[in-house]
């Protein structure tokens, strides 16, 4: 049994928490601190993190301007830390070009993917120059690490950027390179091969930023938030539909969210959830929430200010343990560098019939498409040859039979439509004779009431006030009494 004592918003929880049942004694959506059994690892931002078997995994990160290069795992049973002990790859070049000169550089702003049973270390800076991105490896069955090696078109170095794993690729956006140069690239690698693509997308891409954060909806949308430039924080959201390799800024629903960058977030399902952040003089308290189907912000809880989640630099993961999903959060930055564990109990949620929204590259102001957006895509839109074609590798798991299903439905809307406005049509053609047969009448009725022939005026206008009144109301007043 353990006492912990940590700050929940405006109240201080006390509580004796069990190592064994602290999972199930927590509160929904409530940040709790782990009480930690040993040593910790030192306090740091920037660094990387990742869940797998039940222990968090960090990696690297800064402090004090000094780049770490420690890997330390928390085992989310025993609530204690423990230090990797990594060998170097017994394959690998050793040459002064290698980058192994160290078993793993000091490193920090990198992004880490658990893939297979190995971590993966993708960029961040360190003092060890490299001028394309290098990719780094752990096994976690051996703690041997190495650098993998990579073909295509490697993206150039740099630190920062978002990196999302999609099926068996990892997409790669933004950052800054070694020169402070940002940037608002795509890249994807092909996690069988180790080969690098560039993906060439169409209409406004997001403006080149760093430390933001980024998520994958329905293994099609890649979702883009927040981050800075050198002078500018952000608050927006892009999505980048990696069928049609087209962005789109979509209008977003629910509480307002300000401006952040060096932030953390991690997809669960449908919902994206944001910790952190800040802009240079306050950081972020809320946890925010984000439903991806509905594009509908809003927050989960707000805590103190100054509290060590509203930091900068700080990571998050998600963990599942006795059936129940957590938020995992370590590190950060607000003034006063953090190593405590903080974890959050999700609420189950109902998944049962989710709403995925359509592409925002066509519903920029919505959540979904419109039919008319259908018409006008849908002889475009040839769903399988698009992955093929313009996914540049990345692939996706919907079967071909729902895409079949899309493009049926699609197909049905566009034959209900075509009739429409074909009646529309029509209706506009008979509207348009009338308005001729309007005009000539009106012109003729102009003739007749004329001053200079006043008892053919009288003579019509008498016979034919009713039909004055109601289709020529100036010439009615006129003549009516001006020839009674």
């Amino acid at each position: 049994m353990m006492t912990n004592s940590c700050v929940m918003g405006a109240e201080e929880i006390k509580k004796d928490m069990d190592i064994i049942s602290w999972p199930s004694d927590l509160a929904y959506e409530q940040w709790v601190a782990l009480p930690v059994s040993g040593a910790r690892p030192s306090a740091r931002y920037k660094h990387a993190a990742a869940v797998a078997d039940e222990k968090l995994y960090i990696t690297g990160g800064s402090r004090n301007g000094r780049y770490l290069s420690d890997i330390q795992a928390f085992d989310l049973r025993s609530l204690t830390w423990s230090s990797l002990k990594l060998e170097i790859d017994p394959d690998a070049d050793t040459s002064e070009d290698s980058g192994l000169q160290e078993v793993l550089p000091g490193i920090s702003d990198h992004s880490m993917i658990k893939w297979e049973n190995k971590l993966l270390l993708l960029g961040g800076h360190s003092k060890k120059s490299s001028d394309a991105m290098i990719v780094h490896f752990i096994n976690l069955e051996t703690h041997v690490c190495g650098v993998m090696e990579t073909s295509g078109k490697i993206p150039v170095a740099r630190g920062g950027h978002s990196v999302t794993l999609v099926g068996s690729k990892l997409i790669v956006f933004g950052g800054e390179d070694r020169s402070r140069k940002l940037l608002n690239d795509v890249h994807v690698l092909d996690l069988q091969t180790m080969t690098w693509s560039v993906v060439e997308a169409t209409q406004t891409p997001p403006a080149p930023r760093f430390d933001h954060s980024a998520a994958v909806h329905s293994e099609r949308y890649l979702l883009i938030f927040g981050g800075c430039s050198h002078s500018v924080f952000f608050n927006d959201l892009h999505v980048l539909d990696l069928y049609t390799m087209e962005w789109s800024q979509p209008q977003v629903q629910g509480d307002l969210v300000s401006p952040r960058a060096g932030h953390a977030g991690i997809s669960i399902d449908e919902m994206w959830y944001i910790v952190g952040g800040g802009d240079n003089n306050n950081g972020c308290p809320e946890t925010l929430a984000l439903n991806m189907s509905k594009l509908v912000w809003s927050t989960l809880t707000t805590l103190k200010e100054r509290h060590p989640l509203a930091s900068e630099g700080l990571s998050i993961c998600s963990a599942i343990i006795d059936g129940g999903k957590y938020l995992v959060a370590f590190g950060g930055y607000n003034g006063k560098y953090n190593n405590e564990v903080f974890v959050m109990k999700l609420k189950p949620r109902d998944l049962s019939h989710p709403k995925i929204f359509q592409s925002p590259a066509a519903a920029a102001a919505a959540a979904s498409v419109t039919a008319a957006y259908a018409l006008a895509k849908s002889e475009k839109l040839d769903f399988p040859q698009i992955i093929d074609l313009n996914f540049n590798g990345v692939e996706n798991n919907v079967p071909k039979k729902d895409i079949n299903l899309e493009i049926n439905a699609i197909k049905e809307e566009k034959v209900v439509l075509e009739s429409s406005i074909d009646e529309a049509r029509a209706e506009n053609s008979r509207l348009r004779e009338k308005i001729d047969e309007l005009k000539s009448n009106h012109t003729e009725l102009s003739k007749v009431c004329s001053r200079n022939d006043s008892k053919r005026s009288f003579l019509y206008c008498s016979g034919s006030s009713y039909f004055l009144k109601y289709q020529c109301p100036a010439l009615c007043v006129q003549c009516i009494y001006g020839h009674r």
